[in-house]
């Protein structure tokens, strides 16, 4: 954990207890980090000691049915519920807020927007309305896969590489465990409920695009598309569809990076982000001091 970061537990309109870190000036601007679907925060750690160092009050929590988060009792995993808990973690802010959201929890952002929240700022990171179905069942597959768990985190690891194969294995695989569940048969389980893919993809794309519409009828919140220029799951026709929504869409295309940008390219990311937030967050912070 960073230097200067707090373990802070938000609770959930259903109860639902969403563990996160927190740092930096709590009357600072603020940038709250939505992590990916199958990641935990830790996924942020980079981006979050740079933010800090920024000088911006930054708020990185699990998403429900991930990482330290509950698991719902219900399995209350729908896009709305998601949004419901982005309401609550925001709600305990006094100053402007951009949202800075990786695929899951850029799709629970837009929604959010549209149910009523109303942030300074928009962070997209390779998540369109309209993804590349091929690159989105990858990421279903992979999550649904192996659910009897592994033996050892080392086949865990071989996992992720075959996931992810441009991406260099690591030398340590224990960091690994930080998104793993020794379970009492000694087998190594994925983070997350499984419940969390029991969705059809479909379904929770067609209530991003009807919630992304919303957007365009708010000129007054900055979108920012960071895209993987190696994505599968974000292409030129998505792109230019949500433009089509979003005419002030503003879009950094990362080199070298795919669907996980953060993680592959996080120096070009980390630019982005920063210059962004410096740009809305210091003009919204003089409009609502």
């Amino acid at each position: 954990m960073a230097s200067g970061l707090q373990r802070t537990v938000f609770i959930a309109p259903d109860g639902v207890r969403l563990v996160a870190d927190c740092g930096g000036d709590a009357d600072a601007p603020a940038v709250i980090l939505l992590h990916g679907g199958g990641q935990t925060r830790h996924s942020w750690s980079r981006a979050v000691d740079r933010l800090l160092a920024e000088g911006f009050h930054v708020v990185n929590f699990d998403a429900r049915g991930h990482g330290e988060s509950d698991w719902s009792p219900e399995g209350a995993y729908s896009l709305d519920d998601r949004a419901a808990d982005l309401a609550a973690v925001a709600g305990t802010l006094g100053a402007p807020f951009i949202l800075v959201g990786a695929s899951l929890g850029g799709a629970t952002s837009i929604v959010a927007v549209d149910r009523g929240l109303r942030p300074a700022g928009l962070v997209l990171v390779d998540i369109v309305p309209e993804p590349e179905a091929k690159g989105v069942d990858r990421i279903v597959g992979f999550m649904r896969g192996n659910p009897d768990g592994f033996a050892t985190v080392e086949d865990a690891v071989s996992a992720v590489a075959a996931y992810n194969p441009a991406r260099e294995r690591p030398a340590d695989s224990r960091g690994l465990m930080k998104n793993l569940r020794e379970g009492t048969d000694g087998r190594f389980r994925w983070h997350w409920d499984p419940r969390i893919v029991d969705a059809p993809p479909e379904a929770h794309h067609l209530v991003v695009r009807e919630a992304a519409e919303r957007l365009a009828t708010l000129p007054d919140v900055p979108v920012l598309l960071v895209r993987g220029l190696a994505s599968d799951v974000v292409g030129d026709a998505g792109v230019a569809a949500f433009r089509r929504q979003v005419s002030r869409l503003e879009l950094l295309d990362v080199a070298g990076a795919g669907h996980m940008v953060a993680g592959d390219r996080n120096d070009a990311f980390n630019d982005g982000v920063v210059g962004f937030a410096r740009r809305i967050l210091s003009t919204a912070y003089r409009e609502n001091p």
